[in-house]
């Protein structure tokens, strides 16, 4: 998967795995029908994944919290996850979701009784604060960084290691933490549900080893992290069920299997042999295996595909000439043809044609278009509105795309149906790294850009602040249409700040259609992601968000 950074806001995207890149292959979606069996304890899991190290420390991950660190390590809440529902933020180590102040910058949580870690330990309220304020630390940079604008005091803090005590964390007692933001904020709830609020106790800290084997708080703990080979985990014998109903800890022992490239890691899954019947793979299947696993009805069981999710989206930078005139952008929207995207993806099983910013799966999302040009798009609509704007034939713009295959093929359908209303596009593939400085930086030196973005936590608010808030231009920001209205960032403003759910997804939702107004973007397709698992795997799922496994739910048959 590619992550996007983006000023304390990071996504998830289905583009870097190389999943499901162009072919005319156009297989049916496999339902996933969630959890249906009991849980079975027992037995040895395995996952294949393309990854050759994996860093456990929390301060430094990105992780989400249904994957790979929630196997090890608790927050203070945490997602449940059920297919074809709205993600819900729910307790973990918190007792609840936790106690907002009138004005929403005060949250106060307390923690379960009878919390202990692996080695027997208690848990308290000072590890978490502690596990906060390490994530501060330069020499632990690249964790998500939510929590480090919000806190009072965060803009200069520069953690524990020298820079001493985070006073905006209280912990009044062992069972007691309160935070105090800089503003009101009413998804603190699922802000402290990411991998920053997992608790460190200070006695065991080494930062330059603590990723390698952190004590562990989750069911189970590190037994072998062997870097370009392998990492296994065996039960933490404190792990108690009754205070984690979002964990099922079903099988003995979890076992990565570090670099597996994802062509191996399906034909493995297909194969279905000895230890792979108690497999999945962490990666998207490849286009090839789709189709190869579509013509072979065991495999075809095992193939759990996601429901729309993650959004693909085409930026217009609002500030370059030509696409500053709305009539210009209004006809780029009616221009593009959606269902050769489709096909980019690898057709109806890669994603669904897409009309709103705020992605299925995330609770408010309001289901509209304003631009109804159907899947092939309205080419004569397109051309009304370039000849009302002055540009018949004259318009030339530069696409910016990753110079991955799928991001490319993405890249050539959006040109396609550009060219059949007179606007000619250049496309111009860029290294992920070199894509993201040129689409983050100042000076915004391009005219489109091809991208992905999935919320690191389920809330409209992960959909618009980090890609339409004016804060986000530049800098490292990723509003990439380097769109700028007040009126949005007005309705921004009061959906952060507003700490009743309901209240603030109705002003989500408002703001949604009024950034789409004015047509910065240009949304593409909500994409799905399929993934295959051995015929020993039970309890295996995908929802909309994330549009991964949920890594805490599957266990093994007998």
């Amino acid at each position: 998967m590619r992550r996007h950074g983006a000023a304390g806001a990071v996504a998830v995207t289905a583009a870097l795995a190389l999943a499901l890149t162009a072919c005319n292959a156009n297989p049916s979606s496999t339902a996933s029908p969630g959890p249906t069996t009991a849980v079975t304890k027992g037995g040895t899991l395995t996952i294949l994944t393309a990854q050759t190290n994996i860093d456990l420390d929390p301060a430094k991950s990105q992780n989400l919290a249904t994957t790979t660190l929630g196997l090890v390590l608790r927050r203070l809440t945490t997602w449940d996850i059920q297919p074809g529902q709205p993600a819900k933020v729910v307790p973990d180590l918190a007792t609840t979701t936790g106690t907002s102040s009138a004005d929403g910058k005060t949250w106060t949580f307390q923690l379960k009784d009878g919390l202990k870690y692996a080695d027997g330990t208690p848990i308290t309220a000072a590890d978490i604060k502690y596990g906060v304020e390490r994530s501060f630390a330069p020499e632990l940079s690249g964790g998500l960084g939510y929590h480090k604008t919000l806190l009072v005091g965060g803009d200069t803090y520069k953690g524990p290691y020298t820079g001493g005590d985070l006073t905006s964390i209280e912990v009044p007692d062992a069972r007691t933490i309160v935070f105090h933001l800089t503003k009101s904020y009413g998804d603190w709830p699922w802000i402290v549900s990411m991998p920053a609020f997992t608790p460190v106790p200070k006695a065991k800290d080494d930062p330059q080893k603590y990723g390698k084997n952190p004590v562990a708080s989750g069911p189970y703990q590190v037994d072998v992290n062997q870097q370009g080979s392998l990492l296994r985990l065996k039960r933490n014998p404190y792990w108690d069920a009754k205070t984690d109903p979002e964990r099922t800890g079903g099988p003995d022992q979890v076992v990565f299997q570090l670099g597996q490239d994802t062509t191996v890691q399906a034909q493995r899954l297909i194969a279905d042999s000895g230890a792979d019947k108690n497999a999945f793979g962490a990666g998207f299947v490849p286009p090839s295996q789709l189709v190869q696993i579509q013509q072979n009805p065991t495999a075809k069981s095992r193939l759990v595909t996601s429901d729309a999710g993650a959004l693909e989206f085409l930026a217009m930078n609002v500030t370059r000439p030509g696409l500053s005139d709305l009539r210009v952008r209004q006809a780029i929207e009616y221009a593009v043809d959606k269902k050769s995207v489709q096909v980019a993806a690898g057709g109806v099983i890669g994603g669904d044609p897409a009309t709103t910013l705020i992605t299925p799966g995330i609770a408010g999302r309001a289901d509209y278009d304003l631009y109804p040009a159907g899947p092939d798009g309205d080419p004569a609509k397109a051309k009304q509105l370039l000849a009302q704007a002055g540009h018949a034939s004259d318009l030339k713009l530069t696409l910016l795309v990753q110079d991955d295959q799928l991001n490319v093929g993405y890249g050539e359908a959006v040109q396609q149906g550009l060219k059949r209303v007179g606007i000619e596009v250049t496309l111009k593939p860029e290294e992920y790294d070199a894509w993201t400085a040129d689409v983050t930086n100042d000076k915004g030196d391009y005219d489109l850009a091809i991208s992905g973005w999935q919320p690191d936590f389920p809330s409209a608010n992960g959909n618009i602040e980090p890609l339409f808030a004016s804060s986000e231009i530049g800098g490292g920001g990723f509003n990439l249409s380097r769109y700028s209205q007040p009126q949005a960032d007005g309705l921004i403003q009061q959906a952060t700040g507003e700490t009743d759910p309901a209240k603030a997804q109705a002003l989500w939702a408002q703001a949604d259609k009024r950034i789409m107004q004015d047509a910065p973007v240009v949304p593409l397709l909500y994409t799905k992601n399929s993934f295959l698992h051995g015929s020993g795997v039970q309890n295996f799922f995908v929802a909309s968000f994330p549009a991964y496994p949920n890594y805490l739910k599957v266990s093994l048959a007998k």
